[in-house]
């Protein structure tokens, strides 16, 4: 199976790379179309700030790539965000593959949050074999609200959603390569969706 990594400057796509082999999967990194094209699923990971992401992606035409794609697809952390319709962080405009907007956690709560927290009310068949309360590592200071598209939720000042999927657009907000053997479970149970 060939999996493309879309390399657009923002994330720690290396550990991305590195869990899919571990899996058998021949992972490439890149930001060339015909190579995002071809490739048997895609994965969109994201560290950083969402309007230079966008700006990123405005400047290599990903921005027009990415929602017009066939295959299996899967957004992570920021790659997740910026599949929603807009973002608090630098007021940007999203890729609106989701209808949601992501906001800002409050004053409440230690922002970002960072580190493991349980993931509930999993839905479909990116949850296979994972139980309900499972714990994923996450870090983030925005969050997409719970909407239609919502097939996973974690608890943090609010319940929030920790997974969206629209057709064959998945995101999760957590990283699964830094989830040890649940998110192993999770980047499986992708490269195996239909």
């Amino acid at each position: 199976m060939k999996v493309s990594i879309i390399d657009y400057g923002a994330g720690n796509i290396q550990s991305v790379k590195f869990a899919l082999e571990r899996m058998g999967a021949q992972a490439i990194l890149t930001n060339n179309v015909d190579q995002i094209i071809q490739a048997d699923r895609v994965i969109f990971p994201g560290v950083g700030e969402a309007s230079s992401a966008m700006d990123k992606l405005r400047d290599t035409g990903l921005d027009k790539l990415i929602p017009n794609l066939k295959q299996p697809v899967l957004g992570i952390c920021l790659g997740m965000q910026l599949m929603c319709n807009s973002s608090e962080e630098g007021n940007t405009r999203g890729l609106s593959i989701f209808d949601v907007d992501v906001v800002r956690f409050s004053e409440r709560v230690k922002v970002p949050q960072i580190g493991w927290n349980q993931i509930t009310n999993l839905r479909g068949s990116l949850w296979k074999d994972i139980q309900e309360g499972e714990n994923m590592y996450l870090v983030h200071s925005y969050y997409a609200p719970v909407c239609k598209d919502t097939i996973a939720c974690t608890t943090y000042d609010v319940r929030y959603s920790t997974a969206l999927n629209r057709d064959n657009f998945y995101g999760v907000q957590f990283h699964p390569e830094k989830s040890s053997v649940m998110g192993q479970q999770i980047l499986h149970n992708f490269l195996q969706l239909p």
